[in-house]
């Protein structure tokens, strides 16, 4: 898989956490200060198939914190999922 299909790939995972992490938690409007904890669990497998076989729950949940500061910090007016997805990817080469 080239690097744009697992960009690509890689963003979708993350819009579809985000939508069902939003359904999860639909009477707070999606609010939860634990979301990379949320998030890890419900991509890690996910993650593994497509980014590394040898990823770990906290390393994923490290990682999501650290994309979301660079999204804040670096990109804040783009699309997050895409962000995320460069940002994990380039750390992170199967």
């Amino acid at each position: 898989m080239n690097d744009s299909a697992v960009h690509e790939t890689l963003s979708e995972l993350l819009r579809e956490a985000g939508r069902v992490h939003h359904q999860a938690f639909y009477e707070v409007d999606g609010e939860d200060p634990d979301w990379p904890l949320w998030y890890a669990s419900y991509l890690l497998e996910r993650f593994r198939k497509r980014l590394d076989p040898t990823l770990t729950r906290s390393e994923l949940v490290s990682e999501l914190v650290l994309a979301a500061q660079d999204h804040a910090r670096n990109a804040p007016d783009t699309d997050w999922a895409v962000h995320y997805a460069h940002f994990l990817a380039s750390r992170r080469r199967t």
